[in-house]
């Protein structure tokens, strides 16, 4: 079952364009990713399916609801954690968790949402008192009070450190897992790799590359790296590589293979080529090498 559509849709705000005409859909229980520079249209569509805009033309259907015309219906099923949600910064995280409560229909309570979010020691800590990313797993324990069906989240991890970020991660899976439909943006390309199983990459407006994270990562091929001997011209190399600093790295459909040959013909030469790994293409791989449309 399709949980999210997305067919030609678009959106300007006066002469600019920020989304022109983009068609994609999220199965059920999914965790997808919706990738992109800054400025690329990821909030504009995250907040069209959310019902907080409407768009100029296209369609957009979330659990078979148009989310403007059936926004009572699309709210009730959905969570939605954006960038920057407004707080009182003198109530409590406990306080706060119960005044979105009462808002929501059928909660979760109030322990369980901070257990959740991994808060619960912050109950009686006032919300100008967290840091950056703890207001980020507020964020979440209130987009999920619901127990949505589609779950909508914008830079979820921004502020977190490390260990913080994948005990989100955790949770993100945990309630993909349970059948919650996951539309993701993120900056952290490490992080839609690990979570997402499809995602699109926008850039102005455009999808510029989309599918299955692993089919289309194994579509890119492998890479193989070394550290680039001093004063050695590139163009020597009996494959192409690109260079960037001290690193050279050589894209191959066969890397066991394309790893041999740089091996053999360093050792003629009495050459070493030190730190060579064999490396799946990456997320970031596949972001760096894409044109830009806006260009």
């Amino acid at each position: 079952m399709t949980a999210i559509r997305v067919n030609e849709l678009r959106k300007s705000y006066g002469a600019f364009d920020a989304v022109k005409g983009i068609s994609f859909e999220v199965a059920e229980g999914e965790i997808f990713a919706l990738l992109g520079r800054n400025g690329a249209g990821k909030t504009t569509t995250m907040e069209i399916l959310a019902g907080f805009q409407r768009p100029d033309s296209g369609t957009v259907r979330v659990l078979g609801h148009d989310p403007r015309a059936g926004r009572a219906e699309v709210r009730r099923r959905t969570g939605v954690m954006l960038q920057e949600a407004g707080f009182f910064p003198d109530l409590t995280v406990a306080r706060t968790v119960d005044a979105w409560r009462d808002f929501t229909a059928a909660p979760r309570p109030r322990a369980e949402a901070l257990e959740l979010a991994g808060l619960s020691a912050k109950a009686d800590t006032k919300v100008r008192q967290l840091s950056g990313g703890e207001k980020r797993r507020l964020d979440l324990a209130l987009a999920v009070l619901g127990r949505p069906d589609v779950l909508f989240l914008d830079e979820p991890t921004t502020g977190m450190d490390p260990e913080g970020r994948r005990d989100t991660w955790e949770v993100v899976r945990g309630l993909a897992a349970r059948g919650t439909t996951i539309l993701l943006t993120t900056h952290y390309l490490e992080e839609a790799q690990r979570l997402a199983s499809s995602m699109a990459i926008l850039d102005a407006g455009e999808i510029v590359a989309a599918g299955g994270m692993a089919e289309t990562l194994a579509a890119r091929g492998s890479r193989v790296a070394f550290r680039l001997p001093t004063g050695l011209d590139p163009a020597a190399l009996p494959l192409p590589v690109t260079v960037d600093g001290d690193e050279a790295v050589c894209r191959a459909d066969d890397p066991d293979l394309a790893a041999q040959t740089l091996l053999s013909w360093a050792a003629e030469r009495g050459m070493r080529l030190s730190g060579l790994e064999v490396r799946p293409a990456t997320l970031e791989d596949l972001f760096l090498d894409l044109p830009r449309a806006s260009r």
